[in-house]
């Protein structure tokens, strides 16, 4: 079976991993800086600090930017429920808007009325399966309405809105680095901004609510949030990586789009002008999901269904009675694809030639 996704290590990881764990400095040090700073440059931002993982960087961004409790953040419900956990964990609200058909990221028009109608204080756009949000139009919004802007970008490294990296396009931005993601650390997560106030305020939460010189000086409460070295040092050798593994996975979604135009039963994911998709995800959508997946599993391809249930619908979130019609339809049409960039050219063209053959073989 051709795996959705499989994890790449090789021996620069593993020589990295036994640096660090030669030098005996494992935890939280200089290794993390040096992670920082490069992931930072990469994309463009000023800041960055890294974070034990992709929800922990959520929470730690929503709080530096000062906000909390009795605070409210426009958000998708379709996403991971980890976007909308943060926002509770920060003990703000999440309020649900609804997404856009074709991309799956937030709606703008949706955001800006939840905006207005319930004096939101943030919006947090999540560029869903690597593809960015509409950060322009959700711009404008956040500066209509004088409110924050943040990126929950844990599914979109290397991805790119009218030649920016995705990260640096809002007051905030956060990456996950689980084991699936574009890049990994094994578990990790990051938070970038330019806003030297907002950055500082992120690295002393994630770090019991250091601040100042002294060792033991806690200006504020806080989480043991750190990132280890050892997961900085595997994070350092994947970035160097990440830009080849984008243009693997960019390749192969092409072929695999080639392969779908023909078909009638299942459309294949847009990508606007303007955007690069990083393809986290190769998710088309499908009016018989089960019966494509059935099919193409006859065929030695997995697939994976990101999400089945959208967050609103959540048994933690059933005090939230919302309805959000275009999320919870594709939350029964999506399915998500190998693309990944340990397929060999061989796998690449099992999987075009599975979804070729839906053409010619009745879904029912």
């Amino acid at each position: 079976m051709i795996p959705v996704a499989d994890p790449q290590f090789g021996e620069r990881e593993i020589d990295a991993v036994c640096a660090v764990l030669e030098s005996g400095y494992v935890a939280d040090g200089p290794e993390v800086r040096s992670f920082e700073r490069e992931f930072a440059d990469y994309c463009g931002a000023e800041h960055a600090v890294a974070t034990s993982n992709g929800t922990t960087a959520l929470h730690a961004a929503i709080v530096a930017l000062g906000l909390g409790e009795g605070d409210r953040i426009v958000t998708t419900p379709f996403s991971f429920v980890a976007s909308a956990n943060a926002i509770r964990l920060a003990g703000a609200t999440p309020v649900f808007a609804d997404i856009d058909p074709e991309t799956y990221t937030l709606d703008p028009a949706a955001a800006e009325r939840a905006v207005r109608e319930t004096g939101a204080d943030a919006i947090l756009a999540v560029h869903l399966y690597g593809l960015a949000a509409d950060m322009d139009a959700l711009g404008e919004v956040a500066a209509d309405t004088d409110t924050l802007l943040i990126e929950d970008a844990a599914q979109a490294h290397g991805a790119t809105y009218h030649g920016d990296f995705v990260g640096t396009l809002g007051d905030a931005a956060c990456f996950s680095f689980y084991p699936t993601k574009n890049m990994t650390t094994g578990e990790g997560g990051m938070v970038l901004t330019d806003d030297q106030v907002v950055a500082d305020r992120a690295a002393s939460f994630i770090n019991h609510g250091r601040g100042g010189e002294r060792r033991y000086d806690h200006a504020q409460l806080g989480h043991n949030f750190r990132l280890t070295s050892i997961a900085a040092a595997i994070g350092r050798v994947q970035l160097e990586r990440l830009a080849d593994w984008i243009d693997r996975r960019r390749a192969n979604a092409a072929r695999l789009t080639d392969a779908i135009e023909p078909l009638d039963n299942v459309d294949a994911p847009v990508e606007p002008a303007g955007y690069g998709h990083a393809y986290h995800q190769y998710t088309v959508r499908c009016a018989d999901r089960d019966a494509v997946r059935e099919r193409l599993a006859e065929a030695g391809v997995d697939s994976g269904i990101y999400y089945p249930t959208p967050i609103h619908q959540l048994g933690a979130y059933d005090d939230t009675a919302v309805s959000m019609p275009v999320a919870e339809r594709a939350a029964t049409e999506v399915l998500s694809l190998p693309v990944h960039p340990a397929l060999t050219d061989t796998e690449v063209d099992q999987v075009a030639s599975a979804l070729s053959a839906l053409e010619t073989q009745p879904l029912q």
